[in-house]
């Protein structure tokens, strides 16, 4: 029933600019956390940024300086603001959210995934 709804992606230069959103659905749900992950072809899964509901974040430290993470808290939606694109950030980017369901529990939503593609 609830599920992430994630927008964006596609094909950057390098040293280009790109920004994704992720939004929980419904949109009122309350998150504990949410946060981007990406996997490229061959490679592991690995954090890209990831933001807690009190404000605390985490950089993957391939893109440290160059990416940010936002909470718009008014629309409950984060945004990763991704600068000087390198074409090694090219993969398919999961946006995660872990929603609180019970005492010491969370349910972990994942949404499908969008193609970052950073080439001339």
């Amino acid at each position: 029933q609830v599920q992430v709804v994630e927008s964006g992606g596609g094909l950057v230069q390098p040293g280009g600019s790109l920004s994704l959103s992720c939004a929980p659905s419904p949109r009122s749900i309350s998150v504990n956390a949410m946060g981007w992950y990406r996997q490229a072809p061959g490679k592991e899964r690995e954090l890209v940024a990831r933001i807690h509901r009190g404000g605390t974040v985490h950089y993957g430290d391939s893109v440290k300086g160059r990416f940010t993470i936002s909470w718009d808290r008014a629309n409950n939606t984060v945004l990763l603001q991704m600068n000087s694109l390198k074409p090694e950030d090219t993969a398919v980017y999961y946006c995660n959210a872990k929603v609180p369901r019970a005492e010491w529990t969370e349910l972990e939503l994942w949404g499908q995934g969008t193609l970052v593609t950073v080439s001339s």
